[in-house]
């Protein structure tokens, strides 16, 4: 039909694949370049949200339990099962197809072949045969042994002679015929009731049929009405990728320029950070220059009054030396010791002697007139307008890009709007209600149907009920009316009638036994290979197999399934796969394979997902000459720095001054032993003038070198001009070999930004490009897994199958197997009932003759 092809269509439409391309293409590293192994992987594709497809719910739930007459059908299953214990053939049933499929003729089956076919489906179908052969002898012999009973009791022989013998046993036999006759009676009864149950159930489950009749009905209406929402809710999560990617393309600088600044800032920002720390350097050079400088002053200051006073001390101690005293034979001695050490008194730290920095601190200042950390920072600013640039650059790129975008979403509305969907569904929907109708127009006709079937069961098992009823009003009467003390010729009238009633139930089971066996043979041939052929390897999906075997229906057509829907039997395509998918709630178009048919991936291919998207931004020119990282006036600033003079500092005489003491000698020892000297000479003038000058000497350590040593402005210009010192030997150590390695790094990064970036560009341009096209990846697989597992989820086939099953073998199978199996057993059961019958009624039936009897158990009959 024409509305079947539009669905197929239909739900082939959004197949997608989730195949990815990449083309990977190498840039050719520069003198500059960075390494390719330091290149960052990637950044992973934000994962979009593209909600739920909405979901159909349907009603049928194809499950039936029997309750308590699956007990019953139990029973028969085991049953069947010893009756045909083998295991389900297959191989023989294929082959038997495909010998029948290929045309073979009655007489080419005594081909051998084809005679080991049919051996082996006699084989398998012994179990039938034996049992069916039974039922045949029965139906056959029963009326001939009836008739030759019935004639053989007018000829009074058979039983059929009205005298009966006198048995010393009577009594238990008649009670062994009573009680073998009542057991009888009650298991033949619990055959009526079991068959009874089966036909009841039959048409109990007939009116449960309907249910699954209208929710399957139901759920295909579902499947129909819902499958265009899932399909446009397909359609229109397209704008989600699109959004994001236009989202994406609207912040390109930020992104695909911030890739490429975050590349590049690996070589961009350690250069100008080394400069960064060279203008700092600058700063704390000028410091530590003023530092020493005013350190400097200090320390002249101090030690040049010191300095004097023991110049003239020393000059005076001398002229005291000086004196003709001193030539004496041992005072001249003395006078020479004390001479010898005149010349430590003096000064240790002379920081007169030591070169002012005035000449490179005034270079300093000139070269801080120009400030180097601004111009670095323009750098960095320069540099960091990367996503600028790379938006002003590719803003004819992205307008490009967005129209592309346009047109593939028109291009899949426009696909969509190609088939008719509405027009389609709604044929598919008034089939569905069509055939509803008529199903339900045949409701009067299946119920007077099943009505009449239930009568002409019920009356089938009446008969049995009409031997029953015989079995029991005769051994009712029988045993109420039995008296002992009667003889066989004067029994009362109510145990003649028991036995008689007996003979009926004897007579109408000759009747009835036989058509009865007939029903239930004919019934236990069919009903009974229809369980084992179709119901059980149904059941366990066997069944599958056969049809979905290959070749099965003709040597050239692979599939049926494929060959019968889309009259291409090559489509691996089986009925069992379709059943699994569908009993999984799969998509219909998984479920069919679809995808074999139509190839709709071309077509996302070149739309959705294209190359041209790629091919645009490879052609992305980013130009980043424009950036400066370091201008002239900056290398000028870093080379004067160099040249400054800083270098030309004899930093080792300022540390080697500021490490020595303020003295030579500590002055309070030196004026101790020169009074000790003293008194080593005699009494008078020369010693007094000698302890003069020690008392001067420590006056001088006690005004002038004690203040000085305690003075904070003495220490602290000490401590300072040594870290001072330190620090400007460490500055300008290597300094400008520091300067030229800093301007070379800054001149081959800004080659590497003017010459060869285009690595680093394309390499990004390549990363944010598999972003953009990841997002229409993760549609095109979410589409993909929509068409699998939600869109036109095909569980009302895999329902309508199992409701098949449920109808035709849970709910009829089973009960004609049942209501045979009842009905069969009390066919069997009949045959010791017609012989406990006619041996009991011997006992309750009124004898024309009698034996002479002689017992003492009947005296009257002596007496007589």
């Amino acid at each position: 039909m024409l509305w079947t092809r539009w669905l197929v269509l239909l739900l082939c439409w959004g197949a997608t694949s989730s195949e990815q391309q990449a083309e990977q293409r190498d840039g050719t590293p520069a003198v500059a370049q960075p390494d390719p192994r330091r290149q960052r992987s990637p950044p992973p594709v934000e994962p979009l949200d593209f909600g739920f497809v909405p979901a159909a719910v349907y009603d049928t739930h194809a499950y039936h339990e029997p309750g308590p007459v699956g007990i019953l059908f139990h029973m028969v299953h085991a049953f069947l099962y010893v009756v045909q214990p083998n295991s389900f053939p297959k191989d023989l049933i294929v082959k038997i197809i495909q010998q029948n499929m290929g045309g073979i003729k009655i007489e080419e089956w005594r081909k051998p072949d084809n005679v080991v076919l049919l051996l082996q489906w006699i084989y398998y179908e012994s179990g039938f045969i034996i049992c069916g052969t039974i039922g045949i002898l029965f139906v056959v012999l029963t009326p001939i042994i009836g008739m030759c009973f019935c004639v053989c009791r007018c000829c009074e022989n058979c039983g059929g002679e009205m005298h009966q013998r006198q048995r010393k046993n009577a009594d238990c036999q008649r009670g062994f015929y009573t009680a073998s006759l009542i057991a009888s009676t009650i298991f033949i009864i619990l055959g009526v009731l079991i068959a009874y149950a089966a036909n009841h159930n039959v048409s109990t489950k007939i009116k449960s049929t309907r249910r699954f009749i209208n929710t399957n009905m139901r759920d295909l209406r579902t499947f129909a009405n819902n499958t265009p929402a899932q399909i446009e809710y397909l359609t229109a999560q397209y704008t989600t990728a699109k959004h994001k990617v236009l989202s994406d393309l609207d912040n390109i600088g930020p992104l695909l320029g911030g890739r490429i600044h975050s590349q590049l800032e690996k070589e961009v920002v350690p250069s100008l950070d080394t400069a960064l720390r060279m203008a700092g350097a600058m700063r704390e050079t000028k410091e530590a220059l003023e530092s020493v400088s005013s350190s400097l002053e200090v320390l002249q200051e101090g030690t040049g009054k010191l300095r004097n006073s023991l110049s003239g001390e020393r000059a005076s101690l001398s002229n005291t030396l000086s004196d003709p005293a001193c030539t004496n034979g041992a005072v001249s001695h003395t006078c020479n010791t004390i001479r010898s050490t005149l010349s430590q008194l003096g000064i240790s730290a002379d920081f007169s002697k030591l070169a002012d920095v005035n000449h490179a601190l005034a270079n300093v200042n000139v070269i801080l007139k120009t400030d180097l950390s601004n111009i670095v920072q323009k750098g960095y600013s320069s540099f960091n307008d990367t996503p600028k640039l790379v938006k002003e650059q590719t803003k004819n790129i992205v307008a490009g890009v967005k129209n592309m975008l346009d047109k593939i979403g028109t291009e899949i509305n426009s696909f969509a709007k190609m088939f008719p969907v509405e027009a389609s569904l709604a044929n598919f929907t008034i089939f569905l209600n069509d055939g509803q109708k008529k199903i339900e127009s045949y409701y009067p006709q299946i119920d007077q149907m099943d009505f009449y079937r239930w009568i002409g069961c019920v009356a089938v098992l009446c008969t049995v009920i009409l031997v029953v009823a015989f079995n029991i009003l005769g051994l009712l009467c029988g045993t109420c009316g039995y008296d002992k003390q009667a003889t066989p010729t004067t029994r009362g009238c109510l145990s003649n009638t028991g036995g008689n009633l007996l003979m009926a139930g004897v007579g109408f089971t000759f009747i009835f036994a036989w058509v009865l066996m007939g029903i239930v043979t004919t019934l236990f041939v069919v009903s009974g290979n229809v369980e084992k052929l179709i119901c059980e390897p149904l059941a366990n999906r066997q069944l599958f197999q056969i049809i979905d075997t290959p070749y099965l229906v003709h040597p050239a057509k692979k599939n049926f399934l494929p060959g019968m829907l889309f009259q291409n039997p090559n489509i691996d395509l089986t009925l069992g796969s379709m059943y699994r998918e569908c009993y999984e709630n799969n998509g219909l178009y998984h479920a069919l394979q679809l995808e074999t048919m139509f190839n709709i991936n071309s077509f996302l291919n070149r739309t959705v997902y294209n190359k041209d998207l790629a091919n645009v931004f490879e052609s992305v020119q980013i130009d980043l000459r424009d950036i400066t990282l370091l201008e002239q006036a900056g290398r000028d600033n870093l080379l004067n720095f160099a040249n400054s003079g800083i270098g030309q500092i004899d930093y080792d005489a300022y540390l080697a001054e500021v490490n020595k003491g303020v003295t030579l000698v500590d002055l309070l020892s030196f004026s101790t032993n020169l009074e000790a000297q003293a008194d080593q000479l005699p009494r008078g003038a020369l010693e007094n003038a000698l302890k003069g000058h020690a008392s001067s000497i420590r006056q001088i350590h006690r005004e002038q070198v004690v203040p000085m040593e305690q003075a904070m402005k003495y220490v602290r210009a000490r401590s300072a001009m040594s870290q001072s010192i330190k620090q400007l030997q460490r500055t300008s150590n290597d300094l400008p070999a520091k300067v030229t390695n800093i301007l070379s790094a800054i001149d081959a990064v800004e080659y590497l930004i003017t010459h060869n970036a285009s690595h680093v560009v394309k390499q990004e341009t390549k990363a944010y490009t598999e972003s953009l096209v990841g997002y229409f990846k993760q549609y095109t697989a979410w589409v993909k897994n929509s068409l699998t597992a939600e869109v036109a989820q095909c569980k009302p086939i895999s329902n309508i199958v199992d409701s098949m099953e449920i109808v035709g073998c849970s709910f009829i199978v089973d009960s004609v197997n049942t209501f045979w199996f009842g009905l069969g057993g009390c066919c069997i059961l009949l045959i010791p009932s017609i012989i406990f019958s006619i041996k009991l009624a011997k006992y309750y039936r009124r004898m024309d003759t009698e034996d002479v009897f002689e017992d003492t158990s009947y005296p009257w009959l002596v007496a007589l």
